[in-house]
């Protein structure tokens, strides 16, 4: 019998990826704008544990959309920083 780790442990995970800036980002605005969503429902994606207890994770779509708004993000921040 194989014994697997689990999922989070098998893949780097989102939040894993964008440690770098995980902390300098109002994720609160980001899955309010992007996603319609509430910032404990991002935080639950980023840490792979729903409120239940359960894993979870970010659809290819859900990943798609963190992608545009990231993009975006750093799209206004040029933009910003052009204008200095």
């Amino acid at each position: 019998m194989e014994i697997q780790a689990p999922l989070q442990q098998q893949e780097e995970t989102i939040k894993s990826k964008m440690y770098d800036i995980i902390v300098d980002i109002s994720w609160a605005q980001i899955s309010q704008k992007y996603f319609g969503k509430s910032r404990s429902w991002l935080s639950q994606k980023f840490t792979g544990i729903n409120g239940n207890g359960t894993p979870t994770q970010f659809t290819p779509k859900e990943q798609e959309i963190l992608k545009g708004a990231l993009i975006d993000l750093s799209d206004r921040i040029r933009a910003c920083a052009d204008k200095i």
